[in-house]
């Protein structure tokens, strides 16, 4: 990782959701191929934007940071609602589905405890 460390990387939020940033990939790698540049792009965006707004947010005020934390969090329910789509398709097996709303609840609630903690 280098020598240079910033502080958000610390956050067990921010390494949670780089997590699953991988798991998404590792899931959407499997949709058809007609979805690359639908759903699985989609999701995957989703995910990458939970990280980047944590990272994104912590370099700015207090104020700042709690708005991109929101961000953040509204990209865990569009991950909610990909892997819902996903399901429905059946382009992810239900184990699959059960681990990405375990992931995205724990995320969740990580990210509103963290935002409680900036009051």
């Amino acid at each position: 990782m280098g020598d240079v460390k910033f502080q958000f990387e610390d956050l067990m939020v921010y390494r949670k959701s780089l997590d699953y940033v991988d798991f998404v990939y590792q899931v959407s790698s499997k949709f058809p191929s007609e979805e690359r540049f639908g759903l699985a792009s989609q999701f995957q965006r989703a995910a990458q934007s939970i990280a980047l707004n944590i990272g994104e947010g912590s370099g700015g005020s207090k104020t700042e940071f709690k708005q991109f934390l929101r961000i953040a969090r509204r990209s865990v329910r569009e991950c909610v609602v990909c892997t819902a789509i996903a399901r429905r398709r059946e382009f992810m097996t239900s184990q699959e589905e059960a681990t990405s709303r375990e992931r995205c609840a724990e995320i969740s609630k990580m990210l509103s405890g963290l935002l409680g903690s900036l009051d």
